[in-house]
């Protein structure tokens, strides 16, 4: 899960380094599907909304996550 974190980190600005593999190579092979996709995007706008993270700061961190999907949904 830190790996997790610190690709959230940086993705969304903040001050981390991503240190890990590439979306393709972390998926390859996992066969991950669209339901699966959105099932963590859904538990990953539930902790924002706990956290109390603004909305617009939500939507802005969403929409570069779904950049990835490409990378990690298998077709």
């Amino acid at each position: 899960h830190s790996k997790v974190i610190e690709h959230i980190c940086a993705l969304s600005g903040g001050p981390c380094t991503y240190t890990g593999d590439t979306m393709i190579d972390t998926h390859r092979g996992m066969a991950i599907n669209n339901a699966q996709f959105n099932a963590v995007v859904e538990d990953l706008i539930k902790a924002m909304e706990d956290a109390n993270t603004p909305v617009r700061a939500q939507n802005e961190l969403l929409k570069v996550l779904a950049k990835l999907h490409g990378e990690i949904v298998e077709h």
